[in-house]
């Protein structure tokens, strides 16, 4: 290899040797032999540069992408026993290589298996687990070669053509009958000898596991073993933020509605028991954010269960879903409230079907009454701006709360199709109290008050008046809310002098 041209690899070379090495790479790439010399410069371990190796990889994966018809069958079986043989190597290395050269040689071994595994290498994988074993080297490399095959076969970021479309849909077939058990079976081993001694490994393999389990048969999964050892996971600091993820993409999977909606019931189960529903305990607002996402997965599973069962006319086990969604209600409104807005948003989705469900409803109980209002004073407390924000200079922070108070606005809008009236008495009373005082009332809680009258406003149009008509106390309530827009220009007028001056 020209060494002269390789020194530009080096990040800190200068720009003469950046561009020699650019056009030696793009020279090896239109050779038609050249990829060989890096190919055995991988087997050997010609280099200790770790530039040279990713270089040497960059090759390969070139090679692969773009010309692989083009290598003669003795080609093709060189490029299969080079990967295998670096794979080998790595068993034995005293230092693991750097994290970019693992993740470029997992693209590479994926690019090679979605090209050969239906025509001349169906034991792909367990070629690759007799190399690996358990060594935790092995099985890291192992565990980062499926995230790229799972990337290259369903992520809908990655465009491909539709003949490439209709290979990947052929290859996830082929891997459910031949070797899907046997990739499971791996995955609840490497859970079990890691999960205690190797926390890095255990979690990249909690994410392959949610990542594969979109598209393959749920059972594998959710069965007792695999989701006893992923509950237990959740006690263990170190992995249950991934553990979390797992799970929720296991409740995320489309299934039968019934059956679905005893997974769920049985997950809530085990977790209320262990103390995972007592929000207040937990300090860690990381691991919630992540829990928050789990019960909003197990929420809008339920609602989809249920809808679905009554739309097929199953009125006994449409009731038990509803039941089951009521449970969580509780859960969902202390996750709603949450002073940490990455907790709150993420159960809004669930917050926002629920009332999507009461929305249908002909009559409403007085718990489903007392929760509505339960999310719509919480909605109007979480509205407001926290002492932190920063008007002056707004950055990425402030960008977020934006986007919340949008996610909020949605959640104010369903809640004026649910209830109009207690929307209206609701907003009218924090508008009137604040009002009344708002000289020395915080700037942000006035401004939330202002803010909610344009958001009645919007939630309930001058279209839907007929909700107020023939009622003279609503129809006051309105009235009254009405009258106040004549004093808000003077008021915002002074709101802002008092701000600008303080």
């Amino acid at each position: 290899m020209d060494e002269q041209a390789l020194l530009g690899l080096n990040p800190n070379a200068d720009s003469d040797f950046r561009q020699r090495a650019l056009a030696y790479f793009e020279q090896l790439k239109i050779s038609p032999d050249a990829w060989q010399v890096c190919a055995e410069a991988l087997a050997q371990r010609t280099y200790s540069d770790d530039h040279i190796k990713f270089f040497c990889f960059q090759v390969l994966e070139h090679q692969v992408k773009y010309k692989y018809s083009e290598l003669t069958t003795v080609q093709q079986q060189l490029i299969r026993e080079t990967l295998v043989s670096w794979l080998q190597a790595q068993m034995l290395n005293p230092q693991p290589e750097k994290t970019f050269i693992r993740n470029k040689a997992a693209q590479v071994f994926a690019l090679l298996f979605v090209t050969e595994y239906l025509t001349k290498w169906p034991k792909f994988f367990f070629d690759i687990l007799s190399v690996v074993d358990l060594n935790p080297r092995g099985v890291d490399l192992y565990l980062r070669i499926l995230m790229a095959i799972d990337s290259e076969l369903v992520d809908r970021d990655v465009v491909h053509t539709s003949e490439e479309a209709r290979r990947n849909t052929l290859i996830k077939d082929t891997m459910r009958e031949q070797c899907i058990p046997n990739l499971v079976e791996s995955w609840y081993q490497i859970l079990q000898n890691y999960q205690y001694t190797n926390s890095e490994v255990t979690c990249q393999c909690l994410e392959v596991v949610g990542a594969y389990v979109s598209w393959i048969d749920l059972s594998l999964i959710a069965n007792d073993r695999f989701i006893n050892m992923l509950l237990g996971h959740m006690s263990i600091e170190v992995l249950r933020e991934e553990a979390c993820d797992c799970l929720f993409e296991i409740v995320n999977k489309g299934m039968d509605p019934v059956d679905k909606m005893k997974l769920v019931e049985s997950l809530c189960q085990v977790l209320q028991s262990a103390g995972f529903f007592s929000i207040d305990r937990e300090e860690d607002v990381d691991f919630l954010a992540r829990f928050s996402k789990l019960v909003n997965g197990m929420g809008q599973s339920l609602i989809v269960s249920w809808t679905k069962l009554i739309k097929n006319g199953d009125i006994k086990n449409a009731q038990e879903a509803l039941q089951a969604i009521e449970t969580k209600v509780a859960l969902m409104l202390q996750l709603l409230i949450h002073e940490d807005d990455d907790i709150s948003s993420n159960i809004i989705g669930f917050c926002y079907d629920y009332l999507h469900i009461l929305k249908q409803l002909t009559v409403l109980s007085d718990r489903q009454k007392a929760n509505v209002e339960t999310i719509m004073l919480a909605v109007m407390k979480k509205l407001t701006y926290d002492e932190e924000y920063n008007f002056e200079n707004e950055g990425e922070d402030e960008a977020m709360f934006v986007e919340y108070r949008k996610q909020l606005k949605l959640l104010l809008d369903r809640l004026a199709q649910v209830s109009p009236e207690l929307l209206l008495a609701s907003v009218r009373r924090v508008f009137s109290s604040t009002l009344q005082n708002w000289q020395t009332t915080r700037f942000m809680e006035v401004e939330v008050a202002i803010r909610l009258l344009y958001m009645l406003a919007e939630a309930l149009p001058v279209s839907h008046g007929a909700h107020f008509s023939g009622d003279v106390s609503k129809a006051s309530a309105l009235q009254d809310m009405m009258r106040t827009v004549s004093i808000l220009r003077q008021l915002i007028l002074n709101l802002i002098f008092c701000f600008h001056i303080s």
